[in-house]
Protein backbone atom coordinates (compact mmCIF):
# COMPACT_ATOMS: atom_id res chain seq x y z
CA UNK A 1 0.00 0.00 0.00
CA UNK A 2 1.30 3.45 -0.93
CA UNK A 3 0.16 6.90 0.19
CA UNK A 4 0.14 9.57 -2.50
CA UNK A 5 0.11 13.29 -1.75
CA UNK A 6 -1.51 15.47 -4.41
CA UNK A 7 -0.83 19.15 -4.92
CA UNK A 8 -4.06 20.71 -6.20
CA UNK A 9 -5.13 24.09 -7.50
CA UNK A 10 -8.78 25.01 -7.90
CA UNK A 11 -11.34 27.74 -8.36
CA UNK A 12 -13.98 27.29 -5.68
CA UNK A 13 -16.85 29.22 -7.23
CA UNK A 14 -18.72 26.13 -8.45
CA UNK A 15 -18.21 24.12 -5.26
CA UNK A 16 -19.67 24.00 -1.74
CA UNK A 17 -16.17 23.89 -0.27
CA UNK A 18 -13.65 21.05 -0.21
CA UNK A 19 -15.35 18.53 2.05
CA UNK A 20 -18.01 16.18 0.68
CA UNK A 21 -21.59 17.43 1.11
CA UNK A 22 -24.77 15.42 0.66
CA UNK A 23 -26.56 17.65 -1.83
CA UNK A 24 -23.92 19.89 -3.39
CA UNK A 25 -20.78 19.42 -5.52
CA UNK A 26 -17.46 19.71 -3.68
CA UNK A 27 -13.79 19.60 -4.60
CA UNK A 28 -13.21 16.41 -2.58
CA UNK A 29 -16.05 14.60 -4.30
CA UNK A 30 -14.88 15.71 -7.75
CA UNK A 31 -11.29 14.59 -7.15
CA UNK A 32 -12.52 11.26 -5.77
CA UNK A 33 -14.61 10.81 -8.93
CA UNK A 34 -11.43 11.29 -10.97
CA UNK A 35 -9.50 8.86 -8.76
CA UNK A 36 -12.24 6.27 -9.19
CA UNK A 37 -12.15 6.69 -12.96
CA UNK A 38 -8.36 6.26 -12.94
CA UNK A 39 -7.93 3.51 -10.33
CA UNK A 40 -11.25 1.63 -10.67
CA UNK A 41 -11.69 2.10 -6.93
CA UNK A 42 -12.70 5.05 -4.74
CA UNK A 43 -10.01 5.65 -2.10
CA UNK A 44 -10.54 8.00 0.85
CA UNK A 45 -9.09 11.47 0.25
CA UNK A 46 -7.76 13.49 3.20
CA UNK A 47 -7.33 17.24 2.70
CA UNK A 48 -5.12 19.79 4.41
CA UNK A 49 -7.91 22.27 5.11
CA UNK A 50 -11.67 22.60 4.99
CA UNK A 51 -12.03 25.49 2.57
CA UNK A 52 -15.52 27.00 2.55
CA UNK A 53 -17.97 27.34 -0.32
CA UNK A 54 -16.65 29.69 -3.00
CA UNK A 55 -13.10 29.81 -1.60
CA UNK A 56 -10.20 29.01 -3.94
CA UNK A 57 -6.82 27.34 -3.48
CA UNK A 58 -3.57 28.07 -5.29
CA UNK A 59 -1.80 25.15 -3.60
CA UNK A 60 -3.86 22.60 -1.69
CA UNK A 61 -2.65 19.20 -0.48
CA UNK A 62 -4.65 16.00 -0.22
CA UNK A 63 -3.52 12.40 0.30
CA UNK A 64 -4.97 9.01 -0.57
CA UNK A 65 -3.88 5.35 -0.13
CA UNK A 66 -3.59 3.07 -3.13
CA UNK A 67 -2.19 -0.24 -4.26
CA UNK A 68 -2.04 0.93 -7.86
CA UNK A 69 1.37 0.49 -9.57
CA UNK A 70 0.95 3.68 -11.62
CA UNK A 71 4.24 5.66 -11.39
CA UNK A 72 3.71 8.71 -9.20
CA UNK A 73 5.03 11.07 -11.89
CA UNK A 74 2.23 9.98 -14.23
CA UNK A 75 -0.60 10.56 -11.75
CA UNK A 76 -1.07 14.34 -12.28
CA UNK A 77 -1.63 14.11 -16.03
CA UNK A 78 -3.78 11.01 -15.66
CA UNK A 79 -6.03 12.66 -13.06
CA UNK A 80 -6.24 15.95 -14.96
CA UNK A 81 -7.70 14.03 -17.89
CA UNK A 82 -10.72 13.19 -15.69
CA UNK A 83 -11.02 16.54 -13.87
CA UNK A 84 -12.99 19.67 -14.87
CA UNK A 85 -11.08 22.77 -15.96
CA UNK A 86 -11.48 24.51 -12.59
CA UNK A 87 -9.47 21.83 -10.73
CA UNK A 88 -5.89 20.92 -11.60
CA UNK A 89 -3.36 18.48 -10.14
CA UNK A 90 -0.03 20.33 -10.10
CA UNK A 91 2.08 17.49 -8.71
CA UNK A 92 2.19 14.25 -6.74
CA UNK A 93 4.64 12.43 -4.51
CA UNK A 94 4.76 9.39 -2.25
CA UNK A 95 4.71 10.10 1.48
CA UNK A 96 5.02 8.06 4.64
CA UNK A 97 1.91 6.16 5.66
CA UNK A 98 1.71 8.21 8.88
CA UNK A 99 1.74 11.56 7.05
CA UNK A 100 -1.41 13.66 7.51
CA UNK A 101 -1.94 16.69 5.23
CA UNK A 102 -3.80 18.65 7.92
CA UNK A 103 -2.19 17.66 11.23
CA UNK A 104 1.38 17.70 9.88
CA UNK A 105 1.03 21.23 8.49
CA UNK A 106 3.24 23.78 10.24
CA UNK A 107 1.41 26.82 8.87
CA UNK A 108 -0.91 28.03 6.14
CA UNK A 109 -0.89 31.19 4.07
CA UNK A 110 -4.09 32.80 2.80
CA UNK A 111 -4.66 35.80 0.59
CA UNK A 112 -7.74 37.97 0.29
CA UNK A 113 -8.02 40.19 -2.80
CA UNK A 114 -10.18 43.32 -3.15
CA UNK A 115 -10.69 45.09 -6.48
CA UNK A 116 -10.95 48.82 -5.72
CA UNK A 117 -11.70 50.72 -8.99
CA UNK A 118 -15.27 51.83 -9.66
CA UNK A 119 -15.59 49.68 -12.78
CA UNK A 120 -15.81 45.92 -12.46
CA UNK A 121 -12.87 43.88 -13.69
CA UNK A 122 -14.47 40.97 -15.55
CA UNK A 123 -11.19 39.04 -15.55
CA UNK A 124 -10.94 39.20 -11.74
CA UNK A 125 -14.63 38.88 -10.87
CA UNK A 126 -14.39 35.22 -9.83
CA UNK A 127 -11.24 35.59 -7.72
CA UNK A 128 -11.64 38.95 -5.97
CA UNK A 129 -14.27 41.04 -4.21
CA UNK A 130 -15.29 44.27 -5.93
CA UNK A 131 -15.36 47.12 -3.39
CA UNK A 132 -15.66 50.46 -5.23
CA UNK A 133 -16.12 52.55 -2.07
CA UNK A 134 -13.14 54.75 -1.07
CA UNK A 135 -10.64 52.93 1.15
CA UNK A 136 -7.90 54.53 3.23
CA UNK A 137 -5.04 52.43 1.87
CA UNK A 138 -2.48 53.70 4.37
CA UNK A 139 -4.77 52.79 7.27
CA UNK A 140 -5.43 49.35 5.78
CA UNK A 141 -1.71 48.64 5.43
CA UNK A 142 -0.95 49.89 8.98
CA UNK A 143 -3.65 47.69 10.49
CA UNK A 144 -2.39 44.37 9.11
CA UNK A 145 0.60 43.77 11.45
CA UNK A 146 -1.60 44.41 14.50
CA UNK A 147 -3.06 40.93 14.07
CA UNK A 148 0.33 39.23 14.34
CA UNK A 149 1.17 37.19 17.41
CA UNK A 150 -0.69 34.66 19.55
CA UNK A 151 -4.23 35.77 20.37
CA UNK A 152 -7.67 34.43 21.13
CA UNK A 153 -9.43 35.10 17.81
CA UNK A 154 -12.93 34.14 18.96
CA UNK A 155 -14.12 37.65 18.09
CA UNK A 156 -13.12 36.98 14.48
CA UNK A 157 -14.69 33.53 14.12
CA UNK A 158 -17.93 32.57 12.43
CA UNK A 159 -20.67 30.82 14.37
CA UNK A 160 -20.50 27.64 12.30
CA UNK A 161 -17.22 26.31 13.68
CA UNK A 162 -16.60 23.96 16.59
CA UNK A 163 -13.05 23.82 17.99
CA UNK A 164 -11.49 23.11 21.38
CA UNK A 165 -9.51 26.34 21.41
CA UNK A 166 -9.87 29.64 19.57
CA UNK A 167 -6.25 30.67 20.25
CA UNK A 168 -4.18 30.92 17.10
CA UNK A 169 -0.76 32.34 16.18
CA UNK A 170 -0.43 34.65 13.20
CA UNK A 171 3.20 34.69 12.07
CA UNK A 172 2.84 37.38 9.45
CA UNK A 173 0.06 39.68 8.25
CA UNK A 174 0.74 42.22 5.52
CA UNK A 175 -1.31 44.25 3.05
CA UNK A 176 -0.32 45.80 -0.26
CA UNK A 177 -1.98 47.44 -3.25
CA UNK A 178 -0.97 46.98 -6.88
CA UNK A 179 -2.75 48.35 -9.93
CA UNK A 180 -6.11 48.60 -8.18
CA UNK A 181 -5.95 45.26 -6.38
CA UNK A 182 -5.71 45.44 -2.58
CA UNK A 183 -4.36 42.22 -1.09
CA UNK A 184 -4.05 40.94 2.45
CA UNK A 185 -1.65 38.03 2.97
CA UNK A 186 -1.73 36.23 6.30
CA UNK A 187 0.29 33.25 7.55
CA UNK A 188 -0.60 31.40 10.74
CA UNK A 189 -0.47 28.04 12.47
CA UNK A 190 -4.21 27.63 11.90
CA UNK A 191 -7.37 29.60 11.23
CA UNK A 192 -10.87 29.55 12.68
CA UNK A 193 -14.04 29.35 10.63
CA UNK A 194 -14.34 32.60 8.59
CA UNK A 195 -11.41 34.09 10.56
CA UNK A 196 -9.53 35.57 7.60
CA UNK A 197 -12.69 37.00 6.05
CA UNK A 198 -13.67 38.58 9.40
CA UNK A 199 -10.20 40.11 9.81
CA UNK A 200 -10.41 41.63 6.33
CA UNK A 201 -13.93 42.89 7.03
CA UNK A 202 -12.70 44.58 10.20
CA UNK A 203 -9.82 46.18 8.31
CA UNK A 204 -12.19 47.49 5.64
CA UNK A 205 -14.47 48.75 8.41
CA UNK A 206 -11.52 50.61 9.97
CA UNK A 207 -10.35 51.97 6.60
CA UNK A 208 -13.73 53.71 6.38
CA UNK A 209 -12.97 55.48 9.66
CA UNK A 210 -15.30 53.36 11.79
CA UNK A 211 -12.44 51.98 13.89
CA UNK A 212 -9.02 53.22 14.93
CA UNK A 213 -5.79 51.15 14.88
CA UNK A 214 -5.65 51.25 18.67
CA UNK A 215 -9.06 49.51 18.74
CA UNK A 216 -7.64 46.27 17.33
CA UNK A 217 -5.92 45.06 20.55
CA UNK A 218 -9.16 45.78 22.43
CA UNK A 219 -11.18 43.76 19.90
CA UNK A 220 -8.76 40.85 20.24
CA UNK A 221 -9.00 41.05 24.03
CA UNK A 222 -12.79 41.29 24.32
CA UNK A 223 -13.54 38.55 21.79
CA UNK A 224 -16.94 40.05 20.97
CA UNK A 225 -17.90 39.27 17.36
CA UNK A 226 -20.53 42.03 17.45
CA UNK A 227 -17.79 44.67 17.69
CA UNK A 228 -15.70 43.50 14.74
CA UNK A 229 -16.32 44.04 11.04
CA UNK A 230 -18.44 41.98 8.64
CA UNK A 231 -17.45 38.65 7.14
CA UNK A 232 -16.26 39.36 3.61
CA UNK A 233 -17.63 37.35 0.65
CA UNK A 234 -15.79 34.11 -0.17
CA UNK A 235 -14.67 34.77 -3.75
CA UNK A 236 -11.78 37.03 -2.70
CA UNK A 237 -10.16 34.37 -0.49
CA UNK A 238 -7.75 31.66 -1.50
CA UNK A 239 -5.33 29.32 0.19
CA UNK A 240 -1.92 30.29 -1.18
CA UNK A 241 0.26 27.57 0.31
CA UNK A 242 0.78 25.11 3.18
CA UNK A 243 4.04 24.64 5.05
CA UNK A 244 5.46 21.23 5.99
CA UNK A 245 8.75 20.02 7.40
CA UNK A 246 10.95 17.09 6.34
CA UNK A 247 11.07 15.72 2.80
CA UNK A 248 7.58 17.00 1.96
CA UNK A 249 8.46 20.50 3.11
CA UNK A 250 11.69 20.53 1.13
CA UNK A 251 9.86 19.42 -1.98
CA UNK A 252 7.27 22.18 -1.55
CA UNK A 253 9.93 24.85 -1.01
CA UNK A 254 11.77 23.76 -4.14
CA UNK A 255 8.52 23.94 -6.04
CA UNK A 256 7.49 27.30 -4.58
CA UNK A 257 10.49 29.05 -2.95
CA UNK A 258 9.46 31.55 -0.30
CA UNK A 259 10.24 32.50 3.28
CA UNK A 260 9.53 29.96 5.99
CA UNK A 261 6.79 30.61 8.59
CA UNK A 262 9.30 31.28 11.36
CA UNK A 263 11.20 33.74 9.17
CA UNK A 264 7.95 35.56 8.41
CA UNK A 265 7.82 37.02 11.90
CA UNK A 266 10.74 39.37 11.24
Amino acid sequence: MRKILLELSYLGGAYAGFQVQKNAPTVQQTVQDALEALLSQRPPLTGCSRTDAGVHARRYYAAFPTESPIPVQRIPAALNFHLPKDISVLGACEVDEAFHPRYDALAKTYRYRIWLPASRNVFEAQTSFHHPRPVDLQAFVRLAPLFEGTHDFCGFAGSGGSVKSTVRTVYRCRAFEQEGMLTLEITGNGFLYNMVRAIVGTMVYASHGKLEPEDIPHLLETGDRRLTGPTMPPQGLYLRRVWYEGDVGRMMREDCPDEAPGEAQT
